[in-house]
This record gives C-alpha cells, sequence and structure tokens, in this order.
C-alpha cells in the first residue's frame, strides 16, 4: 500500500477540476503546468501524480459508478477516493468519506461487473454506440487498448544521429530505451521519462512521435528533390519526418490556419537541422489557389476525431459530442475537395487520420473518389490501437495525368 501526501491529492484535484470544468483546457497542458509550478516534487512524486491523474479521467465514467453518481458533474474529490481505493493506494485509512461508504465501492469493486458497456469501458454512452455501429464486433477490443496507457516513442533525427546511437545517448543520461520492429526510426523508452530535460533532445537528435504516426511520412514516398506540401502542418511533428526522408533536399511547403503552430514548427525544424521547410499561414483561399497543380507529394493528416489517440489524450473523449464528430466530417470532406487541387497532374497524395471511425477514413476516400474522377486509389493502411500504438488510417491517392 503506497502513502501519497496530502499536496500531492490537492494538486491532482486542482488539475483535475481544470480539465473537466473549464473549457479549452486540455490534459497534457494543464499537467505540464502543474508540474512546472511544484519544482520541489521529486520524480517519483511528479511519476504519481500524472498517472493518478491520467488514471481518473481515462476511467472517470467507471468511477462515477463506485460513487454512485454517474448522471451528476464530476465531483473531484469522491472520485479520487474511489480511485484510491480501487488501486488500492491510500494516504490515510477511511471507512467513510463524504457520504460514501468504502464498504459499497469495495462491494462494487467484488462483483466487477457493469450496467453498461459506456461504464464498462468508462465512455459517453453516445460513443460507445457509435463505435459498436461503425467497427461492429471488434469495437470492445479496441476500447480495451485505448483505455491502455501510451508507450513514449521517440523518432530518431536522422539529419543529426541513427536509431543505434541515440539508444546509446539516451543510456548514457539514464534513459533505457529499444529499437521498434518495422519502424526504422523508432525508439522506445523502456519507462516514462520526461526526455525533454535531456541534452539528445536541446540537441535536435530526435522528436517524440508515435510509432504509427511515423508510418505517414513513409507511406508518403517522398523521394530527394521534390516539392512536397504539408497542408495541415500543425506544430511539425510530420512534417520534420518528411524534410529527413528528404535528406533536406527538395522543398516542403508547411500551411496551416493557426500562425502560432506554424510558429512551433519554426522553432523545431532550427532544432532538428530541417532546412528544406517553408511555413505559410493560410490567411485566404489565395494562399491554396497559388499552390493548385504545384505539388509532387501532398499531405493531409485532416482534422479528425482523435478516437485513434485516446491512450495519450484520455480526456478528449469528454470533450466531443456527436455534433463535433458530424461537424469534423464535413470539414475533412471540404479540406480534401479543396487541398487535393494543390496536387500536379501524375502526383500522389495522403488523405491520414488519427481516427478509427470508418466515417472519417475509408467513406470519406469512397465520397472523394465519386466526386472526382481524376483521382484514383494506390492504397490504404489501417492500424488499429490493439496492434500496440495509436490508431491511424491513411490512403494513398494518385492524380491521373
Amino acid at each position: 500500500m503506497e502513502l501519497i501526501h496530502r499536496n500531492l491529492l490537492i494538486g491532482i484535484h486542482d488539475a483535475l477540476n481544470e480539465t473537466f470544468f473549464e473549457k479549452n483546457k486540455y490534459a497534457d497542458k494543464v499537467i505540464e503546468r502543474l508540474l512546472k509550478a511544484n519544482k520541489k516534487w521529486g520524480s517519483h512524486d511528479r511519476a504519481v501524480v500524472s498517472e493518478i491523474f491520467y488514471d481518473i479521467i481515462r476511467w472517470k465514467k467507471r468511477l462515477e459508478y463506485y460513487i454512485g453518481e454517474g448522471a451528476k458533474p464530476a465531483n473531484i474529490y469522491k472520485m479520487i477516493l474511489a480511485y484510491l481505493i480501487w488501486s488500492k493506494t491510500h494516504y490515510k485509512k477511511f471507512d467513510e468519506f463524504d457520504g460514501i461508504k468504502t464498504a459499497d465501492i469495495l462491494k462494487k469493486l467484488a462483483k466487477n461487473k457493469f450496467p453498461t458497456k459506456a461504464i464498462e469501458h468508462s465512455i459517453p454512452d453516445w460513443l460507445a454506440e457509435i463505435l459498436e455501429k461503425e467497427l461492429g464486433e471488434n469495437w470492445e477490443k479496441e476500447m480495451l487498448a485505448l483505455n491502455e496507457q501510451a508507450p513514449t516513442v521517440l523518432r530518431a533525427n536522422t539529419l543529426k544521429t541513427s536509431v543505434k546511437e541515440l539508444i546509446s545517448k539516451l543510456k548514457d543520461e539514464n534513459i533505457n530505451s529499444f529499437s521498434v520492429k518495422n519502424h526504422p526510426d523508432a525508439v522506445q523508452l523502456e519507462e516514462k521519462k520526461n526526455v525533454f530535460l535531456s541534452a539528445a533532445f536541446k540537441n535536435g537528435w530526435f522528436e517524440v512521435q508515435d510509432a504509427s504516426s511515423q508510418k505517414i511520412g513513409e507511406f508518403l514516398d517522398v523521394k530527394e528533390g521534390m516539392r512536397v506540401v504539408d497542408a495541415c502542418a500543425g506544430a511539425g511533428g510530420k512534417t520534420l519526418h518528411l524534410a529527413a526522408l528528404m535528406k533536406n533536399k527538395g522543398q516542403i511547403i508547411a500551411l496551416d490556419i493557426f500562425e502560432w503552430k506554424l510558429a512551433e514548427l519554426k522553432r523545431r525544424a532550427k532544432r532538428a537541422d530541417a532546412h528544406n521547410i517553408e511555413t505559410r499561414l493560410i490567411s485566404d483561399n489565395k494562399i491554396i489557389k497559388r499552390l493548385h497543380e504545384k505539388a509532387d507529394r501532398l499531405l493531409i493528416d485532416a482534422p479528425c476525431s482523435g478516437l485513434g489517440v485516446l491512450k495519450r489524450n484520455p480526456d478528449s473523449k469528454w470533450k466531443i459530442d456527436e455534433n463535433f464528430i458530424e461537424r469534423i466530417r464535413t470539414e475533412q470532406q471540404q479540406i480534401l475537395q479543396d487541398y487535393s487541387k494543390i496536387l500536379k497532374k501524375g502526383g500522389k497524395m495522403v488523405y491520414a487520420t488519427c481516427s478509427v471511425l470508418p466515417s472519417e477514413n475509408e467513406k470519406q476516400i469512397e465520397l472523394f473518389l465519386k466526386n472526382n474522377a481524376d483521382f484514383k486509389l494506390i492504397k490504404e493502411k489501417k492500424i488499429l490501437p490493439s496492434e500496440g500504438f495509436d490508431g491511424f488510417y491513411m490512403a494513398m491517392l494518385e492524380r491521373k495525368i
């Protein structure tokens, strides 16, 4: 039985309260701020705080069931109590807390049966229905995987180092890691560590990027000297991978609608020594029109529900709803239609999402091909969360000559 200090629990409570009840507050940024504000916490305390924080977010619906408040807004203290009993982690003994009897929770834990699948897998009712409808009998297998903790995977920056050299360098800094089969640039940590403090990170030897995400850069099949457009570049994780695959030769035009994301991309590119990237803000339609039929390769890493990456972003299942899914599908259709014109005749593009829903993936490609006879499907790939890493979909299309 592990003892948890009271000040750690207060920190966890405040962070959960911010994540659950404040708009546009996301778990990764909330926990980052909490840990920065408490520099005196040791590495063990920081690890415990992060683990409890994310576990409670992940299992929110089940914890509400244990305390008998499934239909009410989350009571953070009571959820923490239920979690401490469930995980056998106590900072003091208690028989009753704010009307909640420990014995009642223990009875439900002993039964290990749940009134609904949504409670068992700790997801909103509407999401359980959508997953069952779209994934069929496999949906529970994928939800089991999505409720696991995500491993930390790095992408070795081959502009500066190799996988073997990176593993050795990290070991010198007491960070143990290993290569990942069938992922040529991937390095997985044996246990979670704050790699951003390492000299290897500061020197631009790696980026944190899930192994499935790394497959997209490979899938695009870029060559040195090509003109490549990354149409939804964001902060540039995949853009930087493309620069490494192209060995800094040719041109990558990174587009996004958010200037702050492109600023972050520039900062990361400088650290990585990626010199062939040009950023352009999509301030109006003219930016896209000027690029019509200019790209040898086009990457559309489309906005999506993010349901393939719940391992690392468990709070997103509580922040989205059915209307959001519907809106994002419409946005995906529009982006495919508008941005595909950037591709040269004979060029190839990849449409990718980090969603597991066919309605955001295969169905979008089917609809696009139905409305655009000058494109053909070359290949597609689906990576499911049950395979070990994040869930992704990618489809390569060619613009006919």
